[in-house]
């Protein structure tokens, strides 16, 4: 059973360094704790249109709290970090008789959901 991909990305991280990292094409996300870079890659894909080129995930722990004289952990989460295709060219190939066909790129080049605007 697969999962939607709703489930798989549950909110953007926005941080100064996240943001910093889209003009490069790179988003960050909190995913589900089970979802395998593949999850994620179809994910994105599917929710915002665009063509994801890799995916590097990590898992944290949460950090010990004390709150007057308890101790708690903060919750644990997985961060995706997916680098997109900004480039976004044109295909050429060649069809039957030689003639040059072009086909246009059909993703988008860039997020505009994930919070403010390149």
């Amino acid at each position: 059973m697969t999962k939607a991909p709703q489930d798989i990305i549950k909110a953007p991280m926005i941080t100064e360094k996240s943001m910093g990292e889209t003009a490069e094409g790179k988003y960050t996300f909190k995913v589900a704790g089970d979802a395998t870079k593949t999850d994620v890659k179809h994910a994105v894909e599917k929710l915002f249109g665009v063509k994801v080129t890799s995916v590097n995930t990590s898992n944290y722990d949460g950090k010990l709290k004390r709150q007057r004289y308890q101790y708690g952990r903060t919750p644990s989460f997985k961060k995706a970090v997916v680098t997109i295709d900004t480039e976004g060219k044109d295909v050429t190939y060649l069809e039957k008789g030689g003639k040059n066909a072009k086909v246009s790129a059909k993703y988008k080049t860039s997020i505009e959901e994930f919070g403010i605007g390149q």
